[in-house]
């Protein structure tokens, strides 16, 4: 075969074989396909599209160009499951989730990534607390995922490595949102972690990837259909992200407000207690640790409550090098920032909107995030009490506190979110934070068997 062939066929439009696609895919992660092909190829998928057949025989292949991890030989006496998010600002819903669903019964070996673009990441966050690995070798990974219940870290060099060069290859040539790409690369790697089950968290919104619920549900209808195509069980939720999730964004301040929520989940942000609770049940929905939602709610509920979910994250912690009394002095092991200050309300009134996506890039600007791939992050920056749309405030109130390097970073922050939060004299609507549900039989049945029957051949 001719990579310049295959790229000719799919800028044609045609569907593109199993052999095809495996042959790409090949090329792709040994090298023997330069770059300019691999950029050439992308470019045609994001203009042509691809057929979900083709996307399930794009993600099966590019999971099996490396590693796929197997649990069997653990003997794991729960089922294994992860959830995903497509990223929004204050979004750290992974370090409360993994140890939930532990806590209940799942195995959950959570591979996670940095921050892009505006959005923060897990592991970013997780490099806040002081010795944590998020790099472990497979033993230790894997006999914390037995002897824990969950351990969440980096993605390993030798998973998926197809995904790793064609992922870089998007990220600079305008290629990035094409969702039968995003579908492949976000399963390839869930598909090598060896799930049993994946619950997936479509964010939409100013703040996240997919803007309106409309791209948000073609997206999160692709990753049900293909991934349930290729034999791993999976739901979807659309979740709101037009507003900061929680009251924190950031590095260290959000671990912060993570290990708050763990010791006391009832005192939590409404909006953050919900999206956990409803991605829990799912999780332990499909993994047949709870009869329906509403139970798999309860059971959740109750881990949080009895501290069975805050010691399982204190467990994960310390067997991943991280210090052993974090739940009980969060403040003694987490980086504080040089500089607080509020932000004060310009005027009373009500927050009406805020762009989150600009609030991201508050926190960027502050260190919290990267301009550059090479950039160091500053952990102790970001920013805390961030109100939500609905609430009052009079003339002078914060509307969040800022956490910065200096006075003149703090400074600049302020008059930019002063920009940013919306304020108005009505009280606005309130919004659901969870828009949709997404499963294998509202997609419909022809999109699953179609998907089915090309992982089979």
């Amino acid at each position: 075969m001719l990579p310049q062939e295959i790229i000719r066929r799919k800028r044609d439009g045609a569907e593109l074989s199993e052999a095809e696609i495996a042959f790409m895919v090949r090329g792709i992660a040994d090298e023997s396909i330069t770059e300019g092909q691999v950029a050439a190829f992308a470019m045609a998928v994001f203009f042509r599209g691809m057929t979900m057949a083709e996307r399930v025989a794009l993600t099966r292949n590019m999971t099996r160009s490396g590693t796929v991890l197997d649990w069997r030989d653990l003997h794991l006496p729960g089922p294994v499951l992860d959830k995903h998010s497509t990223g929004g600002v204050g979004d750290k819903v992974s370090l409360m989730l993994a140890p939930i669903v532990a806590a209940c019964g799942g195995f959950v070996p959570m591979i996670s990534g940095r921050g892009l673009g505006h959005t923060g990441g897990t592991l970013d966050k997780l490099a806040a607390i002081p010795g944590y690995r998020s790099d472990p070798d497979p033993e230790l990974f894997r006999r914390t995922v037995k002897e824990v219940g969950c351990a969440i870290i980096g993605q390993t060099a030798d998973l998926a490595p197809a995904d790793r060069r064609l992922y870089a290859i998007r990220d600079v040539t305008a290629t990035v949102e094409s969702i039968p790409l995003i579908t492949a690369s976000i399963l390839s790697k869930k598909l090598a972690a060896g799930l049993e089950g994946l619950v997936m968290d479509v964010k939409w919104g100013n703040g996240a990837f997919a803007a309106e619920p409309k791209m948000a549900r073609e997206l999160a209808e692709s990753i049900v259909a293909v991934a349930n195509g290729a034999g791993l069980k999976t739901t979807a939720l659309i979740t709101d992200m037009n507003e900061v999730l929680g009251h924190s964004a950031g590095n260290a301040v959000e671990i912060a407000e993570t290990v708050d929520y763990l010791r006391d989940p009832d005192a939590a942000d409404p909006r953050l207690h919900e999206v956990v609770l409803a991605l829990a049940a799912e999780m332990l929905l499909l993994g047949g640790l709870a009869a329906d939602i509403e139970d798999g709610r309860v059971k959740a509920t109750a881990a949080l409550r009895d501290g069975r979910a805050a010691e399982i994250f204190a467990r994960m912690v310390r067997a991943l090098g991280g210090p052993a009394d974090l739940l009980e002095q969060p403040a003694r092991h987490l980086v504080s920032a040089r500089v607080v200050k509020p932000c004060p309300a310009p005027r009373a009134g009500y927050v009406t909107a805020m762009n989150a996506r600009d609030l991201g890039l508050v926190v960027v600007e502050l260190g919290g995030g990267r301009r550059r791939a090479d950039d160091k992050l500053d952990l102790s920056v970001g920013l805390t009490q961030c109100l939500g749309i609905g609430r009052k405030v009079e003339k002078g109130d914060p509307l969040a506190m800022v956490h910065a390097a200096s006075e003149t970073a703090a400074k600049t922050a302020i008059a930019r979110l002063q920009q940013v939060i919306i304020l108005g004299d009505q009280k606005p609507a309130a919004r659901p934070i969870v828009a949709a549900r997404i499963d294998a039989a509202r997609i419909g049945a022809e999109q699953v068997n179609a998907a089915q029957a090309r992982s089979r051949t």
